[in-house]
């Protein structure tokens, strides 16, 4: 799992945003969120420009920070973050019984750290379906680097609107990535529509949990910082989700939010008061350099207009992740998996 140096971070910040129009992209990203009076219906509307423009401006800092795969993992005592992300997806591809020469889809793949770990892992071809034209750059590069370049590939395209036929794929699974769908029916529709009867979708979604109170106007908070931090229209109870499978016509095997029983909470990289040299970017004092760097990068014209804003909203981010963590009213860790039926009279 390979950072990204200093430079990287300056040299990739806004994506393919002309560097000149990144702050101005970053204040039309700012206005679809609740923190700058943006609506829901807005967001859910404009989800495919918002979450672009949030990838555009943020990948690189996800690079520097987490390395190839931006997810959480659920995390034993002495494990460092880097293997318990690594056993997370090798978690996901056991359940999903993959097996040599498969054909896989990863939904909203990122720059594609997990597709290649599964693929090495399992030994199968993997597709990495991505509507942002920055990271599957990226993530072709890291493919040849890594050298599965010849079996694992990207797409272009949204995953609200696959460009796949009908049964194409022997699994389909998503890491911490349809979260960001407007709506979790259309999503998963599609998702069943390009697997092959028999087979199973599996994902770890990212959801309120049944602690959150929508009348309760703190909880209302961090939800809003978790949804402008990461790019999301909205966030979905688990309920919903296991709803939204079962009416597109998945059978539910099992599900669970593992963020349950964790021997350490998932968002310690996150947490101020946690040290680690092993994730030291993300520590309190990781996070000060960064922000010092970036500000340091803007003023001198390495890193363009509006990076330290990006910084603010990923700090708002991890602020209302860490709440949320605390009080149990949400979690990245929310896992199933579902099955596709041999016939629709099943």
């Amino acid at each position: 799992m390979s950072k990204a140096g200093a430079l990287d971070l300056a040299s990739g910040l806004g994506g393919k945003i002309d560097k000149s129009d990144v702050l101005s992209s970053v204040e039309k990203y700012e206005k679809y969120h609740v923190y700058y009076g943006g609506a829901e219906e807005d967001r859910k509307a404009n989800y495919s420009d918002m979450v672009n423009k949030y990838y555009d401006l943020v990948t690189s800092f996800y690079e520097f920070g987490w390395g190839e795969s931006f997810h959480f993992a659920p995390r034993f005592k002495g494990e460092s973050l880097r293997e318990s992300i690594k056993r997370h997806e090798h978690f996901l591809a056991l359940q999903l019984g993959l097996k040599p020469g498969q054909k896989v889809l990863d939904v909203g793949c990122g720059i594609g750290g997990p597709l290649r770990e599964i693929a090495r892992f399992s030994s199968t071809s993997v597709t990495g379906l991505n509507n942002n034209e920055y990271q599957i750059s990226r993530g072709k590069e890291l493919n040849r680097i890594a050298g599965v370049d010849r079996t694992c590939d990207f797409v272009k395209a949204d995953f609200m609107k696959m460009p796949f036929p009908d049964n194409s794929f022997d699994a389909v699974y998503a890491i911490e990535a349809t979260c960001h769908a407007p709506d979790a029916y259309g999503c998963y529709s599609e998702i069943y529509r390009v697997l092959k009867p028999g087979q199973c979708f599996a994902a770890y979604e990212w959801c309120m949990t049944d602690a959150f109170n929508p009348h309760n106007q703190e909880h209302q908070k961090i939800k809003s910082e978790i949804e402008i931090g990461d790019g999301l229209p909205d966030i979905r109870s688990t309920g919903q989700c296991i709803d939204a499978l079962k009416k597109a016509g998945f059978e539910v095997i099992w599900s669970k939010d593992l963020a349950v029983g964790s021997p350490m909470p998932w968002y310690l990289p996150l947490d101020t008061t946690h040290f680690s040299l092993n994730s030291f970017r993300l520590t309190a004092v990781g996070r000060f350099f960064t922000r010092n760097m970036v500000k340091a990068l803007e003023y001198l014209g390495v890193a363009p207009k509006g990076s330290q804003r990006v910084q603010d909203f990923l700090e708002k981010a991890a602020q209302g992740l860490v709440e949320g963590g605390r009080k149990e009213i949400f979690t990245p860790l929310f896992f199933f998996i579902a099955r596709k039926p041999h016939s629709d009279s099943q």
